[in-house]
């Protein structure tokens, strides 16, 4: 019994150890529940809804509370004025990015999404900047938009109102508009290499969203010496990379530095001018990490988003028509629609702005982190924590949009039928790192919805009400249900 009994006392202590330590680093962290040695809270979260966990501990610990993903704290953040604070207020303090264990084997760290420090104050501004130079708020982006919803409108046209699965063309089309701002082209829609970067980009986002990726996250050793699916969404990106790789080849050879067609040429360019300066940031794996993530980011939200809206309009044929009635009188048949149009189309702007509160497509923000210890409600949160924007709390907030859990335009109407703007609308985060693309993305869902309700009818072959809007995944970011419809040219 002696070797049982020094076997039992041994892992006691080192029970007692690890919750010693986890409570003494606390320190002057916000509350939360205690935690359990090794694995943290992570099962006290149901990890196919983490908002709804979120919620239920704001309940007990108000609005700021600490969890453990494993060994390492996390403060999460609930409710407008909490989050409003961090990220506004606080947001110099906040800019860190948290801590993504499979994000970063993906980039190494470089990239405006997952970056930190000088790396990202750098590439971020060189990327809004040359955005904006190539149009994004302007006219010439515009014109792209527009291209892209006529080349989508053709390609729904072939379906002649049979039934299908919208997700593959709904996914070609906001793709092609950032591939033509950094390839400098548009694809076919049955080009080869672009169907394979399509299904590699639909097979990541769905391995994100399963609580198996927020395990390998909590427990980054996972990665190394089990399989699973992270092994494959790890292989997904590294050919994305490569094909991208190639492009940048393919630019660097027909280069020039007096017309540069794209964001690559640019890149290029700011690489040659800095090619003498120590430790610059301008490097060609920079480039690839940057171009990576506008093209995953810049492709795969705005199409879910877009997916997402047309299975809501689906079954709110109400809302559906009063759209159309107001497309019919402001633009007519035969226009393609223009960001001109939205200051007189109040109700179509208002569904838009909707759709996107409603979907809460990321509804726990990508992770922050403190660059320093920061003082914040009377609580002391060391350098390096990870911060957790409630995102959901914000957008799903009752006193500013009355029955938050249904969808309905009207959260953006007054009484008159104008268009209200809120500051609860956040689907791009706010502060220093909102969302880099939120200007074209915002362009790309007024034009192409608009566009596809002024050329079609949509049509289910079930009862709408008997139509499931409930998302298939709730971890990292909201993912709709598969559907089908019919496109009734009008």
């Amino acid at each position: 019994m002696e070797p049982v009994l020094v076997l039992v006392l041994t892992v006691s202590c080192l029970l007692l150890l690890s919750l010693w330590r986890q409570s003494s680093g606390r320190g002057k962290l916000p509350p939360g529940p205690t935690p359990l040695p090794f694995v943290g809270n992570i099962l006290q979260i149901d990890v196919k809804d983490i908002s709804k966990s979120f919620t239920n501990f704001s309940k007990v610990y108000g609005p700021v509370f600490t969890l453990y993903f494993g060994k390492k704290p996390s403060v999460v953040v609930h409710g407008y004025e909490a989050v409003k604070e961090v990220l506004d207020d606080l947001g110099e303090e906040f800019s860190g990015r948290g801590s993504s264990p499979v994000a970063e084997r993906m980039n190494n760290g470089l990239g405006v999404v997952f970056s930190n420090g000088t790396t990202w104050k750098e590439l971020r501004r060189f990327s809004l900047m040359t955005l904006r130079n190539f149009g994004m708020g302007k006219r010439s982006i515009e014109d792209r938009i527009q291209e892209e919803a006529r080349c989508l409108v053709e390609e729904l046209r072939k379906t002649n109102g049979s039934l299908c699965d919208p997700t593959f063309i709904l996914s070609c089309a906001p793709s092609n508009v950032i591939c033509s701002v950094i390839f400098h082209n548009r694809f076919d829609y049955k080009d080869e290499n672009f169907l394979n970067l399509m299904e590699k980009l639909n097979e990541n986002f769905k391995i994100f969203n399963t609580p198996w990726m927020q395990v390998c996250n909590a427990f980054p050793v996972l990665l190394d010496y089990l399989p699973g699916s992270h092994k494959k969404a790890l292989k997904n990106f590294a050919e994305i990379k490569s094909y991208i790789l190639k492009r940048v080849k393919e630019h660097h050879e027909t280069l020039d530095i007096d017309n540069p067609r794209d964001f690559i040429d640019c890149f290029l360019i700011k690489m040659e001018q800095e090619k003498n300066k120590p430790h610059s940031e301008f490097t060609t794996e920079s480039l690839l990490a940057t171009v990576t993530d506008l093209f995953v980011a810049g492709s795969e939200t705005t199409s879910t988003t877009l997916r997402y809206g047309l299975l809501l309009l689906l079954k709110h044929t109400e809302v559906t028509a009063k759209v159309q009635e107001e497309i019919d009188h402001v633009i007519g048949r035969h226009r393609s629609p223009c960001m001109q149009d939205r200051t007189r189309m109040p109700y179509t702007d208002a569904t838009v702005h909707e759709i996107q509160r409603y979907v809460n497509l990321i509804p726990n923000n990508v992770p922050h982190a403190a660059t320093c210890n920061v003082r914040y409600r009377n609580y002391i949160i060391p350098k390096g924590t990870n911060l957790i924007t409630s995102l959901t709390s914000v957008l799903y907030d009752d006193k500013e949009f009355p029955n938050a859990r249904i969808f309905d335009p009207g959260h953006f109407l007054d009484e008159k039928g104008n268009f209200k703007k809120s500051d609860y609308f956040m689907p791009f985060s706010t502060g220093k790192r909102m969302c880099v693309g939120e200007a074209l993305a915002r362009m790309e869902l007024f034009l192409l919805l608009t566009t596809i309700v002024q050329n079609f009818n949509l049509k289910s072959l079930i009862d709408t009400k008997d139509i499931d809007t409930t998302p298939l995944a709730s971890t990292f970011g909201h993912v709709p249900p598969s559907y089908q419809l019919c496109f009734i040219p009008r």
